[in-house]
């Protein structure tokens, strides 16, 4: 294949007042042929970083099919033939971008999932909640869309592989921050789980909880990674209390 017959890739970032964050991912995708922000509604800096470096800038509101409605969106917004989503806190490592690339050359109709290595206030976490995931991040464009309000999810009928070299996730830098996104995934949880028709009793805002801090802290060796293993677990815990509390309050208000 010819040098400019040579498929294209598109670097998608979802962004939503992510100027401390986004000059970090959009270098860590230099590597791309196009560099693709969809925005819902920053009040910051983000803008005017992102036209800096060139890259293109779309403000699109959220709407009530969430993060799979950006992702979705994004799909529209380029002719790219190769995509990849990447949240303005990763950074695609330089192995990673080699292998990209090096994929995207030989254009074979896979998806790909990548690692995900999760740092949470400078430490990298092996274990627990935020122990290395994999995400399911690199398709040809035409051949993916997105479900979920919130955690949102591909569907796609190709084959998967995984790509051998990771991204590196900045998860959590500030305490601010935590909480803001906290009680934006509690809400978009709650509401998920009420349109799905699930309710909450008082004993599910108990259990729930409990179950989900020996789930990440004992099952999953959250233990193992010393005191940020116990905060976490502990965080999690809350989140997951808060989100039915959100629930049992919601089903009341429509009593």
């Amino acid at each position: 294949m010819e040098k400019n017959n040579m498929p294209k890739l598109a670097v998608i970032i979802l962004t939503k007042n992510e100027e401390a964050n986004i000059e970090g991912a959009m270098g860590s995708a230099a590597f791309a042929d196009e560099l693709l922000i969809i925005d819902s509604g920053s009040t910051d800096r983000t803008r005017e970083l992102v036209e800096q470096q060139g890259a293109k800038f779309i403000s699109h509101p959220m709407g009530e099919d969430g993060f799979a409605g950006q992702r979705n969106y994004a799909l529209t917004q380029t002719d790219a033939e190769w995509v990849f989503y990447l949240d303005a806190d990763e950074r695609i490592t330089l192995e990673a971008a080699s292998e990209i690339k090096k994929l995207v050359s030989q254009n074979e109709q896979v998806a790909y999932k990548i690692k995900r290595l999760n740092v949470v206030f400078g430490q990298m976490m092996k274990y627990g909640e935020h122990g290395p995931d994999w995400c399911v991040r690199l398709f040809p464009r035409m051949q993916v869309q997105w479900t979920g309000v919130v955690h949102e999810s591909p569907q796609l009928k190709l084959p998967i592989a995984a790509l051998r070299y990771p991204l590196h996730h900045y998860t959590y830098t500030d305490w601010h921050r935590y909480f803001e996104k906290f009680n934006q995934y509690t809400d978009l949880m709650a509401k998920r789980m009420w349109e799905n028709g699930k309710r909450a009793s008082f004993v599910d805002i108990l259990i729930h909880p409990a179950f989900a801090f020996v789930r990440f802290y004992f099952l999953r060796l959250g233990l193992l990674d010393g005191k940020q293993g116990l905060i976490f677990a502990l965080n999690h815990y809350f989140y997951t209390m808060i989100k039915y509390v959100k629930l049992y309050y919601k089903q009341r208000e429509e009593q």
